[in-house]
């Protein structure tokens, strides 16, 4: 398995001690250095240890073959574009599972016409996370309310939809609503 461990240890700038550290159970500089270069097998469970120490998600890890990845040009940043230090890529994004999509027909709000809104399903317990969110919430009859969420009352989510002069809506005991986590815009 071709892994990327290093590659996404070093764009997060940490050394080999570093990630060894945060590791749960730590580890050893040695051991992080043997699986970086293919010395040592990577199993899943090394792959999970390393990638939590990392913060990000095993799979962003592991290099598939069939796997696109864009070469980095230029780091932007308030004093313009530069050449990054040192070769970097970066892997377009993948779905998560149990997400959904919304496309953009006409503009609304900060979207534009042929936007795709990647969406991340949520239930009851976890609206809390979407709060001052945009997010598309199921209607009777198969409908749908798209809006910001502004509030929540029990069972009860306040919405403001998007555009001029739109009104609050409430929306009671939804079973489930989709945050917008992701726009995916063509230039």
């Amino acid at each position: 398995m071709i892994t990327a461990i290093r590659d996404v240890r070093r764009a997060k700038g940490m050394t080999l001690e570093d990630v060894a550290r945060r590791c749960v159970p730590p580890t050893t500089a040695q051991t992080v250095g043997r699986l970086e270069m293919g010395t040592r097998t990577v199993s899943v469970g090394w792959l999970n240890r390393i990638a939590a120490a990392l913060g990000v998600a095993a799979a962003d890890l592991v290099r598939l073959p069939d796997r696109v990845e864009l070469a980095v040009t230029a780091v932007l940043d308030a004093a313009g574009a530069k050449a990054p230090r040192r070769p970097a890529s970066v892997a377009p994004p993948l779905p998560q599972p149990g997400s959904v999509a919304i496309t953009v027909a006409g503009g609304v709000g900060d979207y534009r016409a042929g936007d795709e809104l990647w969406c991340e399903m949520l239930e009851g317990p976890d609206y809390a996370g979407a709060m001052n969110r945009d997010v598309l919430v199921p209607r009777p009859g198969g409908r749908f309310l798209f809006g910001r969420l502004i509030g929540r009352d029990g069972g009860k989510l306040h919405l403001l939809p998007l555009g001029a002069g739109s009104r609050q809506q409430v929306v009671a005991d939804p079973p489930w609503i989709a945050r917008v986590a992701r726009l995916v815009r063509t230039l």
